[in-house]
């Protein structure tokens, strides 16, 4: 069977003969004559089960329990299974065995089928409660600690390690759940976990808040280069897991962001470290996402002054109205697009009006003239096409190498095929389209203006 048991008894014969019966069962034994003796055994050894004899010298059976219990909590240690032995006759010596929390409770003269079926018994409830705690303790999709089990451990760690202790949020994982839908989305969670796993000591600890968040305590990180490197290989390597499950033409920015706090620079009290974390995240979150931050004092903004807030304010709208300075509709990545269609949708039940999806998909036609042009050099001209034909009040998300989204705003029926017939002619006149099917699908979206007067 394998077990190991720990036998403590003052009289010799009783350990003789208990070694003897447990050995014919394959079980290792190891024989002690006394309390004190357990207690030290103890400090570095974890048996499967103690055998633990009541009327003994100086420490009865009752005593070294309570002190096991002690030593065990104080090591962060699960309670042994302990079963009692006792020659006394009465039922009180059971009684209070088993109030005291013990497994079991066997009578002396001891027979062999009893002493094996009880620990046994004994043995098998212990590890089956260890499993449940275990699976209730677990993220079943990730493997990771769940929310409380987590923070449990976290806590302790921030009041007796030094280390970091780290948040990490997948930006713009929505995205995902949203295009692939929940099944994938719960695919890339685990090859996430995955990649964190293969980044991380044994000695460091993940768990999942929720959703995409996780935070994690590593014991010995002690500054911004091991923090960002970290980083940098848990982004490479999740963008690569994300191409094997989504396919070369994935193009959703999926990345991580950290935020961390210093323990114990930053305190030991988990409550009052986890904000330190989000706030330091937070900070990675509005300097565009996709990095590693350490929590640090940023100074009193009020003692800025009115002349810094407004050179602040200059500079963030240099850098909004400049986003976009050419001429034409605005060419956007899927998360740029996302945030102004949410926008525009908004916009228009508030005060109606008309807005036209469109869209483009090119495709190579079988021909037997030359193309002038790959499939992927077409695509780059047509979008150079589509921003050169349309007004900035459009917008433009090229969702795929060779797919265009567009989104024409205030425009009545009667002009779309206007709109529409300009683009085509600018792209037939370039003579690029040899050898080259586009395929659109249009769709006209017509709001009421809302009534609020009511």
């Amino acid at each position: 069977m394998g077990y190991w048991i720990v036998v403590v008894d003052d009289e010799t014969m009783t350990l003789t003969q208990v070694k003897s019966i447990l050995r014919e069962q394959d079980m290792r034994v190891s024989c002690l004559r006394s309390g004190r003796d357990l207690l030290k055994f103890m400090e570095k050894n974890t048996p499967d089960l103690i055998l633990l004899d009541i009327q003994m010298p100086e420490m009865d059976g009752f005593e070294a329990y309570q002190e096991l219990r002690r030593l065990e909590e104080a090591a962060g240690r699960g309670p042994t299974p302990i079963i009692f032995l006792s020659g006394v006759e009465t039922s009180e010596a059971e009684r209070r065995s088993l109030e005291q929390g013990a497994s079991d409770f066997i009578r002396k003269p001891i027979h062999k089928e009893v002493l094996c079926k009880r620990i046994l018994n004994a043995v098998k409830h212990t590890k089956d409660i260890e499993i449940l705690k275990e699976e209730a303790a677990l993220d079943k999709l990730t493997g990771f600690l769940n929310k409380a089990a987590g923070t449990v451990r976290l806590t302790k760690l921030c009041a007796e390690q030094t280390g970091m202790l780290l948040i990490l949020d997948l930006d713009n994982f929505k995205m995902v759940n949203d295009i692939y839908g929940h099944s994938m989305g719960d695919k890339f969670l685990v090859a996430f976990a995955d990649v964190v796993r293969r980044n991380i000591r044994g000695q460091d600890v993940m768990a999942r808040v929720g959703g995409d968040e996780f935070m994690g305590f590593f014991i010995n990180m002690r500054d911004e280069t091991a923090l960002h490197s970290l980083h940098q290989r848990l982004n490479e390597q999740l963008l690569k897991e994300a191409v094997r499950l989504a396919g070369d033409d994935f193009d959703i920015p999926l990345s991580i962001s950290i935020g961390a706090a210093l323990v114990p620079e930053h305190g030991r009290d988990y409550e009052s470290l986890f904000p330190l974390a989000d706030s330091a995240l937070y900070k990675v979150k509005q300097n565009g996402k996709n990095g590693s931050r350490i929590y640090g004092p940023e100074g009193d903004a009020a003692a800025a002054g009115d002349n810094d807030i407004k050179k602040e304010f200059d500079h963030i709208m240099q850098i909004v109205e400049g986003w976009h300075r050419g001429g034409g509709a605005p060419a956007m990545n899927l998360e740029q697009f996302s945030l102004l269609y949410r926008f525009v949708q908004q916009f228009y039940k508030r005060y109606g009006g008309m807005v036209v999806k469109l869209m483009f998909i090119l495709s190579e036609e079988d021909t037997a003239e030359p193309r002038p042009y790959t499939l992927t050099d077409a695509a780059e001209k047509f979008g150079l096409c589509l921003q050169d034909t349309l007004r900035k009040s459009d917008m433009i998300l090229r969702h795929k190498p060779n797919q265009f989204l567009v989104l024409l705003q205030n425009l009545s029926e009667k002009d779309f095929p206007i709109v529409f017939r300009r683009i085509m002619n600018v792209w037939e006149a370039g003579k690029k389209h040899t050898g080259i099917h586009i395929e659109y699908l249009m769709e006209y979206v017509i709001y009421e203006k809302e009534n609020y007067d009511k």
